[in-house]
């Protein structure tokens, strides 16, 4: 990118963002977009953020697109990110739907996904729970979902460099649920990479999902406005089956939907319930 972002581009550049992906950028965020999208400005050839924007409208729906989204939304995540939903999980929410003698069946949906590291380090802390307690939870389905389609490829292949499984993730796990593979990396084993089933989803469109136990919403909704967040958890809600779970992050919170949800006290930690 040659020239500095105008504000005339740059609010345009927000009002595309936000319509494609619901994202808002807060102001003076340039230098994130400059970042992020240097890369894709010098294989097109273009100049200025209104040339790219020019090119994106010009083709519609194009692989550019998407690019461009792909670049602005893709975040660096960890295995076991900020460790109490992992707790909660472990110590209250496996147990409770384990105890229901109704049903041995789970669905949990985690929504935003990035590169996969949430679904997996959900879907190794259900095995170890069945491995304690034999005869539980035998029908274990993890939907993970993300707009971008090239960390879902990522997710998908389970495949990741010793940079990556050193992020969040302990020695004994990654021996029990890792092998190395031939070029240095390493392949999650299939026990756990068969619990998850990754589907690109557009948080802003229709969810056709089916219904779910637990849904991990986090670190996402901090970038939508306060309007597309209500509407996102109200569709949420709709998803979740009586008496299911919502689980966000660390710096989230839910507000102006009381008669929605339930907040659930973990110590540390809160969750809500489906009313």
């Amino acid at each position: 990118m040659k020239a500095e972002i105008t504000p005339q581009e740059y609010e345009a550049f927000k009002s595309f963002l936000q319509d494609a992906c619901g994202i808002l950028l807060g102001d003076n965020k340039q230098y994130l977009v400059k970042s992020r999208l240097r890369r894709i400005m010098e294989e097109n050839k273009l100049s200025t953020l209104g040339d790219l924007l020019d090119r994106v409208k010009r083709t519609g729906r194009s692989s550019l697109k998407e690019v461009v989204i792909d670049a602005m939304t893709t975040n660096e995540t960890l295995w076991f990110r900020d460790n109490h939903p992992f707790r909660i999980l472990q110590e209250k929410l496996l147990p409770e739907f384990g105890d229901r003698k109704s049903t041995q069946s789970l669905r949990i949906w985690s929504a935003a996904c990035s590169t996969g590291q949430e679904p997996y380090s959900v879907a190794m802390i259900l095995e170890e729970f069945r491995r304690q307690r034999p005869g539980r939870l035998r029908d274990v389905k993890i939907t993970a979902t993300d707009i971008s389609k090239s960390v879902l490829e990522v997710a998908r292949r389970g495949e990741y460099e010793m940079i990556a499984i050193g992020r969040g993730l302990s020695p004994e796990r990654q021996k029990q649920f890792f092998t190395p593979a031939m070029n240095g990396s390493w392949q999650i084993r299939p026990q756990i990479k068969s619990m998850v089933e990754f589907r690109e989803l557009n948080l802003l469109e229709r969810y056709m999902l089916g219904k779910f136990d637990i849904v991990m919403c986090r670190n996402v909704l901090i970038y939508f406005s306060a309007e597309l967040k209500k509407d996102i958890l109200t569709r949420i809600h709709a998803t979740l089956n009586p008496g299911g779970y919502l689980i966000l992050g660390a710096s989230e919170s839910l507000n102006g939907l009381p008669h929605l949800y339930e907040m659930v006290q973990c110590h540390p930690g809160i969750i809500y319930r489906k009313k």
